[in-house]
């Protein structure tokens, strides 16, 4: 049976202690979307959205969100992040937007929350910014696709 780590001895929520564990180069690689109306993609590559320019304004929200994701995630430990990077592709079959966030950090512990909290607020964002046209975008599908780095090695979601 797996163990908890986040779990003392009598099932209390902890922080765990990573003060003994090896600085190492850490990257994680998270992936969603968020699915729209064709006119809505539409305006926004058109940047015709009138609070302004989508793409933009996501992209620093989901910069932002890793670097506050310890804010947000009660057990995740502040990180000393070195690179967020926040891609958005627009795709019209279906109408949507695919979302990706990058995160590296050379700590103790991995960025795999902070690189889901990313794509999580960029699709918020993108949602907040459009929602006056289209209040039946959904955004969905956000999960882990690599993380590498720190004592578990590698991780590669086959998609």
């Amino acid at each position: 049976m797996v163990t908890l780590s986040h779990l003392d001895e009598q099932g209390r929520a902890k922080m765990v202690d990573v003060s003994e564990k090896t600085v190492t180069s850490r990257i994680a690689i998270a992936r969603g979307n968020i699915r729209m109306r064709r006119e809505t993609l539409a305006l926004i590559l058109e940047r015709k959205v009138e609070k302004g320019d989508v793409f933009s304004v996501a992209r620093v929200a989901g910069i932002m969100a890793a670097k506050k994701t310890p804010e947000l995630i009660p057990m995740c430990h502040p990180l000393p992040i070195t690179s967020v990077e926040i891609d958005l592709q627009p795709n019209e079959n279906p109408a949507r937007v695919d979302i990706e966030a990058i995160v590296r950090v050379d700590g103790k512990t991995g960025v795999e929350m902070e690189a889901m909290t990313a794509v999580s607020v960029a699709g918020l964002t993108i949602y907040d910014m459009c929602k006056a046209v289209d209040r039946e975008m959904s955004i969905g599908g956000i999960r882990l696709v690599k993380k590498s780095g720190g004592k578990s090695g590698t991780f590669v979601r086959k998609e």
